[in-house]
């Protein structure tokens, strides 16, 4: 390959990640943020979440549609009305006055990004063949995604400590337009599918609003009991829309998941593995954050700069250690080491005083986090490749970004609902010192402990998933892929775009 060639498909890696970057950024860039925004727009704890979990869920029920578009579509064309259409809700969201307008371009935002994300990755796909050329692109590309959380937060506490928490979303506007500028003239544009059948809008509909009506009854249930009408309400529609989303794609001539995906027993278990690794990461990253300037009573830079030892951590272990682990052991052992590293890291914090000191209770955490969220965000997305042809690529781009995603916002709102019940039971017992900042402060940390063990238990699961499900999955598909080659078979893969 000659020089021009390595030097554009450098370029296309840099844009994918960049894009990557700017969606995975806002999941996390607002948590800093969150004092800020609840003040100036008068929000209460219990509605605080939505800023947050709405962008996520939008993000994550959409994504299988991105997915199915790039595929459909073209994959250059999807990442460019993607980039359009989050940059255009970003200058929305740093506007708004209230938060239903916030919440409302923050939905908007998750839609852009629902067709970025899915179609960036897959242009990294059908970039890089399969195998170590693709791992060490998916290794820069997880990197950067991986980091993206953490550099949020950072990123979150310099503006809102600096030109107000309006910027969070601002900064996204400039950065938008020249992504697409530099898109339109270096990423090879790819010919639609022949087959372009409608788009199976009546399952992205039902998954989406299954979730958010789940989530819904979990964010309430603190107001309203477990065993509350409108708990069980909001649970039971929740799940007879998923069911539907399940009987339109078996029934449907044009199905947004085919049901066909969920045999691939290797994306599965990587799924599995994301939305348990990721539910107690953007947890962690939600209740840190809120613990950091409400407890310890750190100003927003402050917050951010204490995200350093996760964000500095995880480029790092991304980009030097996990790729070597994944060629070498598989995407498998790299998962259980990160999910592992992680528990690690949570149980350490789970036992942190009100008066916690930086670095000898709370660095040390943040330090194996950041080791765990290294391998974690790479490894899934290696694993949920495994196999897959270009023809698809696409869609399993979407499954995993969806787990991701769904996990993260599922994680928030449970966590968050554990840690704030725990909270308000803590304040129920204080009588006239609930209202000292003292009997607050009490409460506020032992609602984050509790938080932080559920956390903890859900990265141990994701470690027993990718050891019990995942490694056999994996092992199974290069046995199967070996024995293919030596019956003189063709190997589906996908084909390299040379650009």
């Amino acid at each position: 390959m000659n020089v021009t060639k390595l030097v554009r498909r450098g370029v296309v890696l840099a844009l994918v990640c960049g894009a990557q970057f700017m969606v995975v950024l806002d999941i996390a860039i607002v948590n800093v943020a969150l004092p800020s925004i609840q003040e100036d727009l008068d929000v209460v704890p219990s509605d605080l979440q939505w800023v947050v979990i709405t962008y996520g869920l939008t993000l994550g029920g959409l994504l299988l549609l991105g997915g199915r578009a790039s595929d459909l579509l073209g994959r250059r064309n999807v990442l460019v009305a993607g980039l359009g259409l989050f940059t255009a809700a970003s200058l929305a969201a740093g506007l708004a006055d209230s938060l239903g307008l916030l919440v409302t371009a923050r939905a908007v935002q998750g839609v852009g990004g629902a067709l970025t994300a899915p179609a960036a990755l897959s242009i990294l796909a059908s970039t890089f063949a399969e195998g170590a050329e693709r791992n060490k692109a998916l290794g820069i590309f997880g990197a950067v995604g991986g980091s993206a959380a953490s550099v949020g937060v950072i990123l979150s506490g310099a503006l809102t400590s600096g030109p107000g928490w309006p910027w969070i979303f601002l900064v996204n506007v400039p950065i938008g337009i020249v992504l697409v500028g530099l898109v339109l003239r270096f990423v090879p544009d790819s010919p639609p599918a022949e087959d372009r059948r409608g788009f199976d809008l009546p399952g992205a509909v039902a998954v989406t609003g299954g979730l958010m009506a789940i989530v819904y009854a979990i964010n309430k249930s603190v107001d309203n009991g477990w065993t509350s009408g409108s708990t069980l309400g909001f649970l039971g529609g929740g799940a007879a829309l998923l069911a539907l989303f399940l009987l339109i794609e078996s029934r449907t001539a044009s199905p947004l998941l085919p049901l066909s995906m969920f045999r691939r027993r290797t994306l599965n278990a990587a799924n599995l593995v994301a939305v348990l690794a990721f539910g107690s990461f953007f947890a962690t990253i939600f209740q840190a954050s809120l613990f950091m300037q409400q407890v310890l009573r750190y100003s927003a830079m402050r917050t951010g700069v204490a995200y350093l030892a996760i964000a500095a951590t995880a480029f790092v272990v991304a980009g030097a250690v996990a790729a070597r682990v994944v060629d070498r052991r598989g995407a498998s052992t790299a998962l259980v080491v990160g999910q592992l590293s992680s528990a690690a890291g949570l149980l350490l914090l789970s036992r942190v005083p009100a008066d916690a000191d930086y670095w000898a209770d709370v660095f040390p955490g943040f330090f194996l986090i950041g080791i765990g969220i290294g391998f974690s965000g790479m490894a899934a997305q290696v694993a949920a490749f495994i196999g897959v042809e270009e023809r698809v690529a696409g869609l399993a781009g979407g499954m995993v970004e969806t787990a991701r995603e769904v996990g993260g916002a599922l994680g928030i709102a449970v966590v968050g609902t554990v840690a704030l019940a725990r909270s308000e039971d803590v304040l129920a017992t204080l009588g006239a010192r609930a209202s000292d900042p003292a009997g607050q402060a009490l409460a506020l940390t032992e609602g984050f402990q509790r938080g932080t063990l559920l956390m903890a238990a859900l990265s141990v699961a994701g470690a027993v998933v990718a050891a019990l499900a995942l490694r056999p999955a994996e092992r199974r598909a290069a046995a199967e892929a070996t024995a293919a080659s030596a019956d003189g078979t063709t190997v589906a893969e996908p084909t390299p775009v040379t650009v």
